[in-house]
């Protein structure tokens, strides 16, 4: 990233010593994620939690070199085998940082103009999936045993009912591209927001109790930047309106202020909202495949620029490459949540820190 500096505007000699240090920190992060993982699971990329090593580059290993043992999945997690466990193959992590897609990153914001378009639009790790991976994820759901359990699945089936009667949505029926992106952008606005509280009252508590967070702040306000960048995609595809604009003040409001109290309640109810929610989103997305397989929703339709870059599409990616990497992303926030809402959220370690690559 450090190659977009010189072509920015407006810099000076005085922050020649700054880019200094930034070019050493960014030296020092190379080195790191050069680095054989430690805790196992090949092809392992450091830096990042979210790790499977399904697309990263295996580093070279020398001749006798005996590979990393598999790190050992959590033991007091009860996820059973079958129910959508990352273990039965149903979903699993961000793999992580990919070095090479982050200088590519870098060289293509040098290359633009100036202003927004010298700029990624967002620098935190990026979702890396191979195309095997994604044509696999299919919906899955992860059987409630505890009460807060119930209560997330049984709300998020009421919010359900009520937003398809809303807008008219049923899972075999068929819309336009045009309400298909009204309810796409719709729920990302919402679904932006569950990562951003939680990382913002943890981010709070560990300051004012002067405690470290074991390792969750970063992973729920990477979800949130993630579920953020959906919306910019759909975004470069349709421009809402007035009115639809109003309804998504309205709705940020009521959902944040709610999601907001809920969480200082119950983290672990709140958690495994998400991860139904998530798991309705795998579903919704994997009819939006359905009916772009069948030949009517955005056909031939480039995936947008953005997209390209944030996912590292393919050259020449299109609309359904890009909801097959929204769909594995969805996928992802549902393990990832329903995986926290078994946690103790006081005294637990977040188990996709860096290190943890094989989960239940």
């Amino acid at each position: 990233m450090l190659q977009t500096a010189p072509m920015l505007p407006g810099l000076g000699p005085h922050l020649v010593p700054q880019l200094g240090a930034l070019a050493s920190a960014s030296r020092l992060l190379g080195s790191i994620a050069s680095v054989p993982p430690q805790h196992g699971g090949a092809g392992f990329q450091a830096v990042r939690g979210f790790a499977t090593g399904a697309v990263s580059t295996p580093a070279a290993s020398s001749p006798g070199h005996k590979p990393a043992a598999t790190h050992a999945p959590p033991t007091r997690l009860d996820l059973k085998p079958g129910a959508g466990s990352f273990a039965a193959g149903a979903v699993a992590p961000h793999p992580g940082i990919n070095p090479a897609r982050m200088a590519a990153d870098s060289a293509s914001a040098a290359a633009g103009a100036s202003g927004d378009a010298a700029l990624a639009e967002s620098y935190m790790a990026h979702p890396a999936y191979s195309d095997e991976y994604v044509e696999s994820v299919r919906p899955t759901h992860v059987t409630p045993q505890k009460l807060h359990q119930h209560v997330g699945l049984r709300t998020i089936q009421v919010f359900r009912y009520l937003f398809d009667k809303a807008t008219g949505y049923t899972p075999t029926g068929s819309m336009t591209e045009a309400q298909w992106l009204r309810r796409m952008i719709f729920l990302e606005t919402v679904a932006g927001c569950p990562g951003m509280v939680a990382g913002m009252l943890r981010h709070l508590k560990s300051l004012r109790s002067m405690s470290r967070d074991r390792g969750w702040i970063h992973t729920l306000l990477e979800e949130a930047e993630n579920e953020r960048m959906h919306l910019i995609t759909f975004l470069q595809l349709r421009q809402p309106g007035p009115a639809f604009r109003a309804m998504v003040i309205l709705a940020q409001g009521v959902f944040f202020n709610a999601y907001f109290i809920a969480y200082l309640l119950s983290p672990r109810t709140c958690h495994a909202f998400v991860g139904f929610l998530e798991e309705e989103a795998v579903k919704t997305y994997t009819h939006a495949l359905v009916e772009i397989d069948a030949g009517r929703l955005w056909k031939d339709t480039p995936a947008p620029p953005v997209a390209v870059q944030y996912w590292g599409l393919k050259p020449g990616a299109n609309m359904r490459d890009l909801i097959l990497a929204v769909r594995a992303d969805e996928a992802c926030h549902a393990h990832v949540n329903h995986t926290l809402s078994q946690l103790n959220p006081s005294t637990d370690a977040n188990p996709f820190a860096t290190g943890a690559s094989q989960l239940p």
